[in-house]
């Protein structure tokens, strides 16, 4: 009986310490699962700043046959983790995963209906807004989902900001397959075009539109190519920090606060609400404009 591997340690210390083993696995055809845990550069407090990982996702997306995803909820894990032994073991094909996981205790909730295809694909809606505008999504991943779902609650309950959740379990995932159709359109010109899957799971919004991650802004920038409509994107860009979550996210810039801010100024910039709206929101929410930026502090 064959072995499946999976091999955990902490996140940071994964594509850094042992990337040239990773990347020899890569070119053996080597399968099996990478599981960079305490991931994020937000959820490991008080470890110091060499494990305080912002950009892990981002590499992974170097190697070609890697799969990276950054899951939330342990229902999104499990089928991944399904998706990969089928995909290694069943159908024979030379890839392996990366799966960055947290140390968070929160609750999960069960698989909604029809989210395994989503899940796979790198993203799928995880609930919708009430009814009426202005109207905002919030795309978040990993334990930053979680800040998009808070975010949301603030936008409608504080400034009657109707606003859906995506869970985006990959946004390198959603890149690749944008990629496929770009390259399958180019060859069969004369054939109707494919539409990649990010254009269509955001179809129909032309409101705010906010990603955020607990890693450096480029890993949702991966989809910017294919979105019409303006996007937003925040992360943990600069050095990490040792702190407590919440502390971390605020200085980061990606908390719950933030990411309402990010989309009524979105909002604001399209003249879907009034600009003293977001003025007034920045002390509504406790912001601190003159604080440091993170980028250079």
């Amino acid at each position: 009986t064959p072995m499946i591997p999976f091999y955990i340690y902490y996140s940071m210390f994964g594509f850094q310490r042992v990337g040239d083993f990773i990347w020899a696995a890569g070119d053996m055809r080597a399968r099996g699962f990478l599981v960079g845990a305490t991931a994020g550069r937000t959820t490991l407090a008080g470890e110091g700043l060499q494990h305080q990982d912002g950009h892990s996702q981002l590499v992974a997306t170097t190697i070609p046959n890697c799969r990276a995803y950054d899951p939330t909820f342990a229902y999104e894990l499990a089928v991944i983790i399904q998706d990969g032994m089928q995909r290694m073991y069943a159908q024979n094909e030379s890839v392996f995963y990366y799966i960055s996981v947290m140390n968070e205790n929160y609750a999960q909730p069960a698989l909604p209906a029809g989210a395994e295809d989503g899940i796979i694909k790198g993203g799928y809606l995880l609930q919708t807004g009430g009814r009426g505008k202005p109207r905002a999504a919030l795309m978040g991943s990993g334990t930053i989902l979680r800040e998009c779902i808070a975010a949301a609650a603030i936008l409608e309950q504080q400034f009657g900001v109707m606003t859906d959740v995506f869970s985006i379990t990959s946004f390198s995932e959603l890149r690749r397959e944008a990629l496929e159709c770009e390259r399958w359109n180019l060859l069969h010109p004369a054939e109707a075009p494919r539409v990649p899957f990010v254009q269509t799971l955001l179809a129909g919004r032309d409101g705010a539109l906010v990603a955020a991650t607990d890693y450096v802004r480029n890993v949702p920038e991966q989809i910017r190519p294919w979105l019409s409509q303006p996007y937003v994107t925040l992360g943990t860009d600069g050095f990490g920090r040792s702190d407590a979550r919440a502390k971390l996210r605020q200085h980061f810039e990606v908390d719950r606060n933030f990411i309402a801010l990010a989309a009524l100024k979105s909002l604001a910039d399209a003249k879907r609400i009034d600009r003293k709206i977001v003025v007034d929101a920045v002390a509504k929410l406790g912001i601190d404009a003159n604080k440091a930026d993170p980028l250079n502090s």
